[in-house]
């Protein structure tokens, strides 16, 4: 199954970063936020990734040319032009990188994917948030239900998408944030069947809004509840946040060895 990533937004809320990159490629521990959410979701064996690139992209595409240049240790030999590379470390990924607009909102840059994804349900989440849900149950349950979209929601004071959760985990309603919610949010880590493309139409659609709204009054978006860890990276303070617990040796997203 493959993992989409959206990485091409502006990240205007950490501004301070991502005036000289990508959000998703500001550094936690030395490596982008990005390369943590495909290290996460390589461990669960997911291992090919179609990243939605905009805003610098050459940054992200610079990154992946030069895997090998920013993992391991280098020896060049400048008078005969040669370069060896030690300690040689190479992930088991398979990285489609695509440019879908620099002003493309988020439903538009899935839309603009979907000749790389075909007829098989995929994985997709933001490239600025960490987690440690369980994605093979987060894919067993989506194939459990039927429905075309499966969403990891999370209880967390944050300003993001609000839902309403009936019992049998549908959900009964979709709104947009308010300053003062406290309730079930969208989390990312989502599960899509490839019918959630007739529901994109245009650059300027923006997923959380219009196709998730349709989702929930055609009953057909699922909520994968997790009680566990979650954090985005909007803020200087978070990214202050996730590099203590990087730093820490506790990072709870981190479950693969060094």
């Amino acid at each position: 199954m493959k993992v989409v990533l959206l990485a091409g937004g502006l990240g205007t809320r950490i501004s301070e970063e991502s005036h000289l990159k990508p959000k998703p490629m500001i550094e936690i521990g030395g490596k982008p936020i990005l390369w943590h959410i495909m290290k996460y979701y390589s461990e669960f064996g997911f291992h090919e990734f179609v990243i939605c690139l905009g805003y610098k992209q050459y940054v992200v595409k610079e990154f992946f040319a030069d895997y090998f240049l920013h993992m391991s240790d280098v020896t060049f030999d400048l008078a005969n032009n040669k370069m060896e590379v030690h300690n040689n470390y190479s992930e088991p990924w398979k990285v489609t990188l695509v440019d879908t607009g620099l002003y493309t909102l988020t439903g538009g840059r899935i839309k603009r994917i979907q000749p790389y994804i075909g007829d098989n349900p995929f994985m997709m989440t933001y490239g600025d948030g960490v987690c440690d849900v369980d994605l093979k149950a987060l894919m067993e349950f989506h194939k459990s239900h039927g429905k075309i979209a499966t969403m990891t929601t999370v209880n967390i004071a944050q300003m993001k998408g609000i839902l309403d959760i009936l019992p049998d985990n549908t959900v009964k309603s979709f709104r947009e944030k308010g300053e003062k919610d406290a309730s079930l949010v969208n989390g990312g880590f989502m599960v899509l069947n490839p019918e959630i493309f007739d529901y994109l139409d245009g650059d300027q659609v923006a997923f959380e809004k219009e196709p998730l709204e349709r989702l929930v009054r055609e009953g057909q978006l699922m909520s994968f509840h997790h009680d566990g860890f979650w954090q985005c990276m909007d803020t200087q303070r978070e990214m202050k946040k996730l590099e203590e617990l990087w730093q820490s040796g506790k990072a709870p997203w981190k479950k693969w060895k060094d």
